[in-house]
């Protein structure tokens, strides 16, 4: 299957009905013209969304080399071992794919392009990113740059949010399928089903300026602004103000959370006494029994959970920023 999608893309690169980008910008220079090209075919618009993206940036003049892994493990082994000589990595996918590459962009230092063909995509969404692929592929041609943070929790990298109680049970349920046939309204699907039967649990919250204990449903540390398919951690959060940014959900009763809704799109939910909000560089949780902690929709440690901020840890490709108005 993966040799099947590797021919679909080469014959799209090669085909001679691409439009052609103008020139290759002056932020790209000759020898800077290699991409290392991460296409996730199980992501929801797959190969077939970045075909077009892919053949539209060898028109513009970009050697690439295209892997595709067959799981997340096998993407940041494969990013190392071609790094060398290489201009910038170029990851087809979702927030869980783009995940899997950030330990390989933190020790090489190349740059991340995004061809956002996930379900999610909350990292583009925070970046400003284009959703329409070709647009993106037309950002990543003009190489506008910009570093930004990165979250740790136990030595796990996350781009957006990682977080212990609903958001885990809900990347643990959530399956491909329902990704790949409901895309965004897929997490709303599952999230409702999961609200039902959820139960509190206990957790010791620890910052460097206090120690607090709660009964909640969810706690959650944001590095970006944006999780869960366009909600927001905190409306005021940047992907590289070297801060993260935690909510715990401390309600009474799952109706409550109807009345808060609009508030949890728009990141003020901090102002309901029901939620618990702060902001730091380093945070702990700790709960009586290991708890599993999700980022960026992947399952990957256990509490107790230990979450930090490297600052400035990642070189992403973004849009130039828009002209304020005169």
């Amino acid at each position: 299957m993966a040799t099947a999608l590797l021919r679909r893309v080469t014959a799209m690169v090669t085909a001679t009905s691409v439009s052609r980008l103008d020139v290759v910008p002056r932020s790209w220079s000759p020898r800077e013209c290699r991409l290392l090209v991460v296409i996730n075919r199980h992501s929801r618009s797959g190969g077939t969304g970045a075909g077009d993206a892919i053949a539209r940036l060898s028109a513009a003049g970009f050697r690439m080399e295209i892997f595709s892994p067959d799981c997340p493990t096998e993407v940041s082994p494969w990013i190392e071992a071609h790094a060398r000589a290489a201009a910038a990595v170029i990851v087809a996918g979702g927030d869980g794919s783009l995940n899997a590459a950030a330990p390989a962009l933190a020790r090489t230092g190349l740059a991340l392009g995004i061809l956002p063909t996930g379900t999610a995509n909350d990292l583009a969404r925070t970046l400003g990113l284009p959703p329409a692929i070709e647009a993106a592929a037309d950002v990543i041609a003009a190489g506008h740059r910009r570093q930004i943070d990165l979250g740790d929790v136990n030595g796990h990298l996350f781009f957006n949010v990682a977080s212990v109680g609903l958001s885990a049970e809900l990347a643990r349920q959530l399956s491909r399928e329902t990704k790949r046939r409901f895309g965004r309204f897929g997490y709303l699907i599952a999230a409702v089903k999961i609200l039902f039967r959820s139960n509190p649990f206990r957790a010791v919250i620890v910052s460097p300026k206090e120690v607090v204990r709660v009964r909640t449903l969810q706690i959650a540390v944001g590095n970006g602004r944006y999780y869960g398919g366009g909600l927001a951690v905190e409306h005021t959060a940047e992907i590289d103000d070297a801060h993260l940014d935690l909510y715990s959900l401390e309600l009474s009763g799952i109706w409550k959370l109807i009345a808060m809704a609009k508030d949890f799109r728009l990141g003020r939910h901090g102002a309901w006494r029901e939620v618990r909000a702060a902001r730091g560089a380093s945070f702990e949780v700790r709960t009586r029994r290991p708890l599993p902690v999700n980022t960026d929709g992947e399952l990957v440690t256990f509490t107790p959970a230990r979450f930090s901020i490297r600052p400035k840890a990642v070189t992403v490709i973004v849009p130039l920023p828009a002209e304020p108005l005169r």
